[in-house]
């Protein structure tokens, strides 16, 4: 679509084919952060995955490349950013390991389900720092659709009895 590229990750599939994102540099692209989460998160064999806010899917996609995962859930409020998360999902093939659901986590009814439960949330609650007017940075960046707390809430929730739950986030907030 406008405005979008295609970038390679720089990680190989399981069957070989180069991994690749779409990202679109207007709205919020992936950083360092979601790439060392990724690589943090201890997923085993035949787990079940939810990532919280997953953004473009960086996450779920580079977690499909490198475990084996049962299946990723991935939650995104932005329709049009969750519709770009699913054309990246689509095009590297991983529609049978990857869903994008379209949904707010204040409120996702699921209890118990997930082994892995990870996120890497807004930084910055609704009223400090320099506010991006543009609304998909402004909802990446600060708190606007959910807070800390909503994601620690919903984690504990969705997490199955011993799940483990990966975050990362700046010291000051913890």
């Amino acid at each position: 679509n406008e405005n979008e590229r295609i970038d390679d990750l720089q990680r190989k599939l399981p069957d070989g084919r180069d991994l690749k994102i779409i990202q679109n540099p207007d709205w919020f692209c992936f950083g360092i952060d979601a790439v060392l989460l990724s690589g943090f998160a201890e997923v085993k064999k035949n787990d079940s995955v939810m990532d919280i806010g997953t953004g473009t899917g960086i996450i779920p996609l580079l977690l499909a490349a490198k475990t084996e995962a049962s299946h990723i859930d991935a939650l995104e409020i932005q329709t049009e950013v969750a519709k770009m998360a699913q054309r990246s999902v689509s095009m590297n093939g991983l529609e049978d390991k990857i869903n994008i659901i379209n949904q707010s986590l204040v409120g996702y009814k699921s209890e118990c389900q997930y082994n892995v439960v990870t996120c890497n949330p807004p930084y910055k609650t609704a009223d400090t720092g320099l506010v991006n007017p543009e609304d998909k940075l402004k909802i990446s960046r600060h708190e606007v659709c959910c807070t800390l707390s909503d994601v620690v809430k919903t984690a504990s929730r969705i997490l199955k009895p011993m799940g483990r739950f990966y975050m990362i986030h700046r010291p000051e907030r913890l």
